[in-house]
């Protein structure tokens, strides 16, 4: 296990720690950054996620699907979870908090934000870091790339959908624009780059050449992910210092959240 991966919580943390410095330090020029846009979603952004998940995307064998009938019960687990409980459990946890329990602390305005980015974190299943997590663990490795395999087919097509429905009862206009515009640039772009780099390899028959790609392209992954972490505190630096009791209370259900669905696997 690399260096990177054994210290990924401290390297985030760093990452965080910069990107809010920057933020102070220098706002105009996030305020730049966060400009370069088209329909709410940011470019640069964009290409960061793009370095992150290419890497990622060219290990998944997507030959491997045909295997997802051997061991069942931890694939249906992780779709139940993934896309039947927790957009609902968190779009139903945004609503309780922040239009019940901190009804007199949020204004109306920001309770919605609050509850459509909620909404939009539990609809989008984390991909591009669960080989790492899979390796931390000492998880099979060929199940994991079913199990991704899998999760990403299902995403292009239930993303927008059970993103739009949840935020449309939830009396949030629902910009499918951008909705669309994410799934093409976050997932359908570097998943098609991926499919085809890998199939590239696969019908040369150069496995070596493969390997050695992977190994060479890790860095750009490593690189796009703390840069992403950078950008994005960055973006929201004063936000941060100014409203500490919005992120106090923006993470009391996230928090909630994550423990039930971990004693619920445990």
């Amino acid at each position: 296990m690399g260096l990177f991966e054994r210290y990924l919580s401290v390297w985030v943390g760093f990452a965080i720690l910069i990107g809010i410095g920057l933020g102070v330090v220098s706002p105009a020029s996030f305020v730049f950054l966060a400009s370069i846009e088209y329909a709410h979603v940011n470019l640069i952004v964009a290409v960061l996620i793009w370095l992150m998940i290419y890497p990622m995307m060219v290990q998944i064998d997507f030959s491997a699907i045909k295997d997802v009938g051997k061991k069942p019960k931890g694939l249906i687990l992780t779709l139940v979870i993934n896309w039947l409980i927790k957009p609902f459990s968190m779009a139903f946890l945004g609503w309780l908090f922040f239009k019940v329990f901190f009804a007199n602390w949020v204004d109306p305005q920001s309770a919605n934000e609050y509850i459509a980015g909620m909404i939009l974190l539990g609809v989008a299943p984390c991909t591009a870091m669960v080989f790492v997590w899979s390796q931390l663990t000492k998880g099979d490795a060929n199940y994991t790339l079913v199990q991704v395999s899998v999760n990403n087919l299902v995403m292009l097509f239930a993303f927008a959908p059970i993103a739009g429905f949840l935020l449309g009862i939830s009396n949030i206009t629902v910009p499918w624009d951008t909705l669309l515009i994410s799934v093409l640039l976050y997932v359908l772009t570097p998943l098609v780059f991926g499919y085809l780099t890998r199939k590239h390899f696969d019908a040369s028959g150069n496995q070596a050449g493969l390997v050695g790609f992977n190994r060479r392209v890790k860095p750009f992954s490593i690189m796009g992910l703390l840069a992403t972490v950078v950008l994005l505190f960055g973006f929201q630096a004063n936000t941060i210092l100014s409203e500490p009791l919005a992120i106090v209370l923006i993470s009391i259900p996230l928090l909630i959240l994550h423990s039930a669905v971990q004693k619920m696997i445990n």
